[in-house]
């Protein structure tokens, strides 16, 4: 196990806060890993074990809590000094109207909680009424790149390009680095996945033709690093002679990225300064569930280590945007603050002629803000004030 502490620093401040802190992230990232650490470091500042309440919902332990009285009734009982309790509530979207329950615990006891669950619609509707400027909020991922090589107990002298390709093929969800073989590696993925499908999207959804999901999933994993719009995946399939309506391609769209298995990433008009609704890229959350659903599999290395630097990009808490200029795309254009970057991806600078187009991608920004090329290169291509890096090196940073 290692200790999460790019999660941890952001979370640690609110510890003792009646803010509730509201954790989501794809199932399996390591929520549940989090809590516990949480907890021990709580520990650690002398919070007695009577103190602390975790309900895990998936827990068979738990299974007689189905409602919000439920609940209610079973925490209450525990609440029996004035001292501040801390109640950790795993999967806690399992319970309906939990949201009562939730506020009531803050309102009436004052005590700390925390919450996770595996949809990113669990800010939406009650809880977001209830809780309106009561609550912090953080997103979990899978294992960064850095992280599975501390996992592995890697030394950065011993890390080369074919750990990141590893990583950029199976994933980083962390139980996958327990399995002995690629066999057992695709059974535990394809568990996952058809555990997000069938349990966080047909069940919670009513989808009735998981088929066709299916098959539009197959179509984004397939496609990666593609700019799409509802017309053109409707477009698409009538192509190949199954008809379906731009509303419920949306529909499916919101329930693949509310269930967190994809991350939607809006164009960034860098002229205008605004965002771009029309069209957008779609990237995988974890990239060994795309090895499990596309059954054409080939190795797009190119639109995979895009993929791997959107994740990154967005697990360091920027915001992150494609970006458009008047002659073309930026890769990425990320926001903090008052603060942008923008980066070119490419699998390897091979001539000069990809040197001109990565690096002429950012002729027309009229800013001074930093500007990157990543790639597989080992020799420095930096020019014209723009910053050429080896993508190891900028996964691995700070290790």
């Amino acid at each position: 196990m290692i200790i999460r502490e790019t999660y941890l620093k952001k979370i640690r401040s609110f510890y003792h806060s009646d803010l509730i802190k509201v954790i989501t992230g794809i199932r399996r990232c390591g929520k549940s890993v989090l809590l516990m650490q949480i907890m021990d470091e709580l520990r650690s500042q002398g919070i007695a074990n009577e103190q602390i309440i975790y309900i895990n919902f998936e827990d068979y332990d738990f299974s007689f809590i189905r409602t919000a009285m439920d609940l209610y009734e079973y925490v209450k009982e525990k609440l029996v000094t004035t001292n501040t309790y801390y109640l950790f509530f795993d999967e806690i979207q399992i319970i309906p109207e939990f949201e009562r329950v939730i506020n009531s615990f803050r309102m009436k006891y004052g005590a700390s909680i925390f919450i996770t669950g595996s949809n990113g619609k669990l800010l939406s509707g009650e809880l977001a009424t209830f809780l309106s400027g009561r609550y912090v909020s953080f997103s979990v991922q899978p294992f960064s790149f850095r992280e599975a090589c501390e996992f592995q107990k890697l030394a950065r002298e011993q890390i080369t390009e074919e750990h990141l390709k590893d990583y950029m093929i199976w994933g980083g969800l962390p139980q996958r680095f327990y399995m002995q073989d690629e066999e057992q590696t695709k059974t535990f993925l394809r568990d996952v996945y058809d555990t997000i499908v069938l349990r966080d999207i047909v069940q919670r959804a009513g989808i009735k033709d998981i088929e066709l999901f299916n098959r539009i999933m197959e179509y984004l994993v397939c496609n990666p690093s593609q700019i799409f719009s509802i017309t053109s995946l409707a477009n698409y399939f009538l192509s190949v002679n199954r008809k379906i309506s731009k509303e419920t391609v949306y529909n499916y769209l919101e329930h693949i990225t509310s269930a967190l298995i994809m991350k939607r990433a809006s164009r960034y008009d860098i002229r205008g300064k605004r965002i771009l609704t029309k069209s957008d890229k779609y990237y995988l959350t974890d990239m060994g569930l795309g090895r499990i659903r596309n059954s054409g599999f080939k190795l797009e290395m190119g639109a995979l280590l895009e993929n791997v630097i959107f994740n990154e990009l967005f697990a360091r808490g920027y915001e992150v945007y494609v970006g458009k200029t008047t002659n073309g795309e930026i890769d990425f254009v990320t926001i903090k603050g008052n603060q942008k970057e923008y980066y070119q991806v490419a699998y390897y600078l091979y001539d000069q002629k990809v040197i001109d187009r990565e690096f002429g991608a950012f002729s027309n920004i009229p800013d001074n803000f930093p500007k990157y090329v990543l790639s597989f290169d080992k020799m420095d291509f930096s020019r014209d004030g723009i910053i050429h890096k080896n993508v190891l090196d900028f996964l691995l940073e700070n290790i």
